[in-house]
């Protein structure tokens, strides 16, 4: 997902496959909501998910629409804190996935349900180490857990939806422990909602968010 592939694709998008990966065409119609899940808290707060599913340019513009969100910032996970810029990361060989940080008010949704938007429409959690036509280790579906409740909620939910058969195939999300998060580089945030007509951010995360508004009216709210 480079620049310079990105100017490409920007001018001949009906021949050439986008460089953002589309979770449109996989994104499921009847996720349960997870068996195991945080209670909604008493009172107001602010609790942190970090996760990764593909170009991050999607997830954040999906989740920046998802009721009780508060804040959404693209970047990197996985890596060393030197390795953490976009033309090392774009290598592959950082061990940084491309990753969003998610704010959210745990009064208003939980992170169970936070986890159902991500597995039901921000990306295709059985393709492993890309998303669509973006290859490599930076684009894995990784969940970055920060405390064993949010370990163990993760991993009952891909056993649940595993066991249901949810998905054609198996779920390769990883459930690792979140070390750190670094944000990513300025022009990456917000993208989706700065260049909506760029060709690749239509095609591929503008039909990501209209899947969440259609699919999961409940958790939807619009700007």
């Amino acid at each position: 997902m480079s620049r310079a592939l990105a100017a490409i694709l920007a001018t001949s998008f009906l021949t050439t496959m986008p460089a953002c990966s589309t979770a449109a065409a996989t994104a499921v119609s009847a996720l349960p909501n997870p068996v195991i899940d945080a209670p909604l808290a008493t009172t107001k707060g602010e609790q942190t998910v970090v996760i990764a599913g593909g170009c991050f340019w999607g997830v954040q513009a999906v989740f920046e629409h998802v009721k009780g969100v508060i804040s959404v910032s693209a970047g990197y996970s996985g890596g060393a804190a030197d390795t953490a810029h976009y033309e090392m990361v774009s290598a592959g060989n950082t061990g940084h996935a491309e990753s969003v940080r998610i704010k959210y008010d745990p009064s208003q949704i939980s992170y169970g349900q936070l986890l159902k938007v991500y597995f039901a429409v921000a990306h295709d959690p059985t393709e492993l180490n890309r998303q669509g036509p973006d290859t490599g280790t930076q684009y894995r579906s990784a969940i970055f857990y920060g405390s064993a409740e949010q370990k163990n909620i993760a991993d009952a939910y891909i056993a649940q939806l595993n066991q249901a058969g949810v998905f054609k195939r198996t779920i390769v999300t990883q459930v690792v422990a979140l070390k750190a998060f670094y944000e990513a580089e300025a022009y990456h945030q917000d993208y989706a909602v700065h260049h909506p007509d760029e060709p690749y951010i239509a095609i591929n995360d503008l039909p990501k968010v209209a899947a969440l508004r259609k699919q999961l009216p409940e958790l939807y709210v619009g700007h």
